[in-house]
């Protein structure tokens, strides 16, 4: 029987693609592809089922019945709400403009209606400011022991408030006019110039500019809204493509890097290379200093010493030559003896010569 249900029930959606766009039809919401609900014939098969019994958002038909209901509810109390507090709102309004423009010679019929509205205005606010809380128990004693029915015996007399009722219809009809012709000045500036028949037309006309200009700015907020997203996904996109951009830039750097770091390595070995030649010239160029330094020393040290012996070997032959002439004078009386001893003498005086020729040289 199940079987034979099923049959019908794919004979009535489709068969093989049709079958699966209907499903995919069905629960938009759902994030599914055609390649799932082959993949999962038992899934597609339920979803099928699914589809008669539920909407496109997922609920049966009761639910949403009940849910439409409760959202009409919903509104109707909203309404009645906002209808509520645009009229106290506009009452606080026209207090407000009351008090920023009494003055002495206000009449008392003025002061009247006015002092009425702002102490009726005043036990409301009291009296909602009391029933804001819905928790508190009946004998749970609130700020100051206030109740509403005691808030309530503050109010004026019957027949003052009788009398501010009656007033008060004109009174919001007076200030909402003059609120719409301040809205429509706002659209329209040249309003102000205008006759009062014409102005009226233009304010019956009001509701519907306001609510073009309402749908304009939902409209423009919902392109802003789409604007943001797109430039969201671009941006994303944009800074994907930048890191891409970044990586390549890296890995260029890093190649070329590599590539100039050989010749740079090539350079510094050449700069260091001509560093320590420099220095080695210097160090020898200070041993070679020091080294002339040392031979000049034990030059001079030597030519100080062969100076100081030949010195003395020159007194020697000088003693050695007078001793010579003292003796030629006391031999020259010996005859032949007497040429021996000059040429002794002139071997010394030879040599005598041949030494101060000597000392000479090494003293210049």
């Amino acid at each position: 029987m199940s079987h034979s249900s099923d049959s019908v029930l794919f004979s009535t959606l489709g068969k093989g693609d049709s079958l699966h766009q209907e499903v995919l039809a069905a629960f938009p919401l759902c994030q599914m592809t055609e390649e799932d609900l082959i993949q999962n014939p038992l899934l597609c098969k339920l979803l099928a089922t699914l589809s008669q019994h539920v909407d496109r958002t997922g609920l049966t038909q009761q639910l949403k019945k009940d849910l439409e209901k409760a959202e009409r509810e919903v509104h109707t109390q909203r309404l009645g709400w906002l209808h509520v507090e645009s009229v106290y709102r506009v009452l606080q309004e026209i207090l407000q403009e009351n008090r920023f423009s009494r003055n002495s010679s206000t009449p008392p019929e003025e002061e009247k209606f006015y002092s009425t509205l702002e102490q009726c205005m005043l036990v409301v606010q009291c009296s909602r400011l009391l029933n804001s809380s819905s928790d508190i128990s009946e004998d749970h004693s609130t700020v100051l022991a206030l109740s509403v029915d005691r808030l309530r015996r503050q109010l004026p007399d019957e027949q003052e408030i009788l009398q501010m009722k009656q007033r008060l219809p004109s009174e919001l009809l007076k200030h909402l006019k003059k609120k719409t012709i301040n809205i429509l000045s706002y659209y329209q500036p040249d309003c102000e110039n205008e006759s009062e028949g014409l102005r009226n037309v233009k304010l019956s006309k009001l509701p519907v500019l306001l609510d073009s200009e309402q749908k304009k700015a939902k409209s423009l907020s919902e392109k802003n809204r789409e604007n943001i997203t797109l430039l969201q996904r671009q941006t994303h996109a944009y800074l994907s493509e930048l890191l891409k951009c970044m990586k390549i830039l890296q890995c260029l750097i890093l190649d070329l890097r590599l590539k100039a770091q050989k010749e740079l390595d090539r350079k510094k070995i050449e700069y260091f290379e001509a560093k320590c030649e420099i220095g080695l010239q210097k160090i020898r160029a200070e041993m070679l200093e020091v080294q002339l330094d040392t031979y000049t020393r034990d030059k001079i040290a030597a030519h100080k010493r062969i100076t100081e012996k030949l010195n003395a070997e020159l007194k020697s032959s000088e003693m050695e030559k007078q001793t010579v002439e003292s003796k030629l004078a006391s031999f020259e009386i010996y005859g032949k003896d007497f040429e021996t001893l000059a040429e002794e003498y002139s071997r010394l005086q030879q040599e005598i010569a041949t030494k101060s020729w000597a000392l000479k040289e090494f003293t210049t």
